[in-house]
């Protein structure tokens, strides 16, 4: 096939928003530098989509996120003026600190600088001179539901709301060592903690592992905003994820230990618990009996975790609490105690029963997530294979394939037809288990072995 054609075929691509044949095209012989009908690389088609899946491919296959456009911005420009953390992620390639002149750096960080310190519906009200209120509508951005920032509309422009994690992503690129006390004033200007800017603030200071970072970010503990302990304790349970064998390890559970014990704010409190179960600490279940009983259920949801973070079988305290958990009013902490005592002979058949219930709720979310615990539980009976099946009735991709999954685990003769149901996996579950013992599973039925 002529260049010229996969070219086009590759525009087409990028405007369907398909990520798996804009690789295949790729690998042909595309020209990751392909230009759309308005003269505009196909790069920037995918920033203007905010489609961070499509933007990746094409850096991954050669695309230039610096070449000049016609009104002397570039692609990488255009996506710090997006607002998307996930697109700049995916559009600002490798060393920009060394492939960037220092003039391009400095225009870069200036641009979004301006975005987050003016805000992005008075950016767009300043751009366009459009009077009245922007229209603001939350959406996911990124590969996880977490992921959040707001889009804005006003006067025909649309950005998003994520400058203060292109700024911060952008500094740490640059190797520019913002001041913690002003990262974390930064984080905590977002009132929600699943905003992406509380989210790359943290990582950001992850990746700085000195001690000064560490020490800055500690005297936030005791600060009388919650929300700065709040960004403390966010940190350290990315810490206790990504780093859980360094040097402040055993300190650090220690600091959370005693901070649990004494923090007074519910929403506070939750964080630190959550953190201090990624530690090992011989502490996990006397906190997890202290807290069973918080009236706040966002406090309780980390209870089973804590009642089961060591290796050791449960007590019977813990098992006790564990079980009543099972029954608890808030559906998320009986689904949390359920994933917690699976493994323990004695809990497994109150679990089954609650997951069985979970799994009829109205709520597809509650639906999903008793799929997943009932999938790769060790209960064999026909009841939870029998609900599996149910559960590929789902709209749910997702759920389909935890089902299938699930029955895929246990032999069970309907799985062929269950894994026709979950649909075509595409590209995104290239990497997923529950895919890939699906496709296991069918090979095996295909390739019996030779007697």
């Amino acid at each position: 096939m002529g260049e010229g054609r996969l070219d086009g075929r590759l525009v087409s691509a990028v405007r369907a928003g398909d990520a798996e044949t804009v690789r295949a095209l790729l690998e042909g012989g595309a020209s990751p530098n392909a230009v759309d009908s308005d003269g505009l690389p196909v790069l920037c088609s995918a920033v203007a989509a905010y489609d961070a899946p499509v933007a990746e491919a094409l850096m991954q296959g050669g695309a230039d996120p610096d070449r000049a456009l016609p009104d002397g911005t570039t692609a990488l420009w255009h996506a710090v003026d997006g607002g998307s953390p996930a697109v700049f992620s995916a559009v600002l390639g490798d060393e920009p600190r060394l492939r960037l002149p220092e003039a391009a750096r400095e225009q870069l960080l200036s641009l979004a600088r301006g975005w987050y310190e003016t805000g992005a519906a008075e950016q767009l009200r300043r751009r366009t001179g459009a009077s009245g209120p922007a229209v603001t509508v939350p959406v996911q951005d990124g590969a996880y539901a977490w992921e959040s920032v707001d889009q804005v509309s006003l006067g025909g422009l649309v950005t998003r709301s994520g400058h203060g994690a292109i700024l911060t992503l952008l500094e740490w690129a640059f190797r520019i060592l913002t001041p913690v006390d002003e990262l974390i004033s930064r984080a905590v200007e977002q009132p929600d903690e699943d905003h992406v800017t509380w989210w790359e603030i943290c990582s950001t200071l992850c990746q700085r592992r000195s001690y000064e970072t560490w020490s800055a970010v500690m005297a936030h503990r005791h600060h009388p905003d919650p929300a700065h302990r709040r960004t403390v304790a966010r940190y350290l349970w990315m810490r206790g994820v990504t780093d859980c064998a360094s040097s402040y390890a055993t300190k650090e559970s220690e600091i959370l230990a005693a901070w649990a014990a004494e923090e007074s704010d519910s929403t506070v409190l939750a964080t630190v618990l959550n953190a201090f179960t990624e530690y090992e600490h011989p502490g996990h279940e006397a906190l997890g009996l202290r807290y069973a009983g918080h009236p706040d259920p966002r406090v309780r949801r980390e209870v089973p975790a804590a009642l089961s973070g060591n290796a050791a079988p449960l007590t019977r305290a813990a098992r006790a609490a564990l079980l009543s958990l099972t029954h608890d009013r808030d559906a998320t902490v009986r689904i949390n105690a359920c994933r917690a005592g699976r493994t323990d002979t004695d809990l497994l058949p109150q679990i089954t029963q609650a997951l069985l219930l979970l799994a009829e709720d109205p709520d597809a979310d509650l639906r999903g997530a008793a799929a997943t615990e009932l999938a790769a539980s060790p209960d064999h009976s026909p009841a939870v294979a029998d609900t599996l099946w149910t559960l590929l009735d789902e709209d749910n991709q997702i759920i389909r394939l935890e089902a299938a999954y699930g029955l895929a685990r246990r032999d069970d003769p309907r799985t062929a037809r269950a894994i026709d149901r979950v649909g075509p996996f595409g590209g995104r579950f290239e990497h997923d288990h529950r895919a890939n013992a699906l496709w296991d599973w069918t090979w095996k039925r295909a390739n019996p072995p030779a007697e």
